[in-house]
């Protein structure tokens, strides 16, 4: 008798073994936070024709939009452990968000896999063309002499494009006023216009802007310099010492994904990004390939929570 429970019990283990092995099975449901034809779902769209080959399974993009990214953080940490639902996810949803709102259904790091972080999204300090400045330390002094009478305009309360100017104000003792819009669009609008002098915001609009003169590119928030900006130093290079402040996408499931099922999904994400062509797509769309596997994107999200936590708290910023 007792070799017959042994023996079931290594039959059930087998299966199970099975079963796993064969994942994918079926489709994979990728939900976004966001709606259609932003650039969460443009990054979405590039690789996912290659993911498909690789996992042998079609993609199905499902848009779940509200709150900031919550709501669809919300239906994935619901879903089955079974990495048949995924979230592409951005810097706002898995590390802003927990600071910015008091009352989140989820945690980051108790309620979600992380799979494979696929990109770093760099942003570009701008100002008006009529602002009498070339370089940030320009601009800094030139702040510096107008407390309080400089506006920077953002996509919103609480977003990347409010924080990094929070951050920047932070590393200089600037006194900037923050004005909030409800998008990128009114603010790039505002700032050509010069109803305010300074923003911050991700490469692909910016460098458009900057080409056609309609804005001023001072400096890029990442460590190295931009293609799409080629010409415009970072802001280390520009004299702030380990001002490096990027946005990144990627990809998480619901929690305790069995191993085997995250090693296959970390891996296929790395096949894709290790694609030439896809990375060069990839930079067109203002995001610039940075894989780490999901060990390693785990303790890259535990190490900038805190980060973004610490923006947040000074900015003031606080939703519901």
């Amino acid at each position: 008798m007792k070799f017959r429970h042994l023996a079931a019990a290594w039959l059930l283990a087998g299966l199970a073994a099975a079963a796993h092995a064969a994942y994918p099975e079926k489709p994979i449901r990728l939900v976004i936070g966001f709606p259609a034809g932003g650039p969460l779902d443009q990054h979405a769209r590039l690789l996912s024709e290659r993911l498909q080959a690789v996992l042998g399974q079609p993609i199905v993009i499902d848009y779940k939009a509200g709150a900031g990214g919550t709501v669809g953080a919300q239906e994935v940490m619901k879903a089955p452990a079974d990495g048949y639902t995924l979230m592409l996810a951005n810097t706002g949803v898995m590390v802003i968000n927990p600071a910015l709102y008091s009352k989140l259904p989820y945690q980051t790091l108790r309620d979600f896999t992380p799979i494979a972080r696929t990109a770093m999204q760099p942003l570009a300090l701008l100002v008006n063309p009529q602002v009498p400045v070339n370089t940030l330390q320009d601009f800094i002094a030139y702040a510096k002499a107008r407390p309080g009478q400089v506006n920077y305009g953002s996509a919103g309360n609480g977003g990347i494009s409010h924080l990094v100017p929070e951050m920047f104000k932070n590393s200089t003792g600037l006194f900037m006023v923050h004005i909030p819009y409800r998008g990128s669009a009114p603010a790039f609008t505002d700032l050509m216009a010069g109803q305010v002098q300074f923003m911050a915001e991700s490469i692909p609009q910016a460098a458009a802007y900057h080409k056609q003169g309609k804005v001023k590119a001072l400096a890029v928030t990442s460590r190295e310099r931009n293609p799409a900006l080629p010409e415009t130093p970072t802001a280390i290079e520009s004299g702030l010492k380990g001002f490096e402040v990027v946005g990144f996408y990627g990809f998480l499931a619901p929690a305790n994904l069995p191993r085997d099922v995250t090693a296959k999904l970390s891996d296929a994400f790395r096949q894709v990004l290790s694609n030439p062509d896809i990375r060069n797509r990839m930079i067109t769309q203002g995001a610039d390939p940075a894989f780490l596997g999901a060990e390693d994107f785990a303790k890259y999200l535990a190490a900038e929570m805190p980060r973004w936590a610490d923006a947040v708290k000074k900015s003031g910023a606080k939703l519901d």
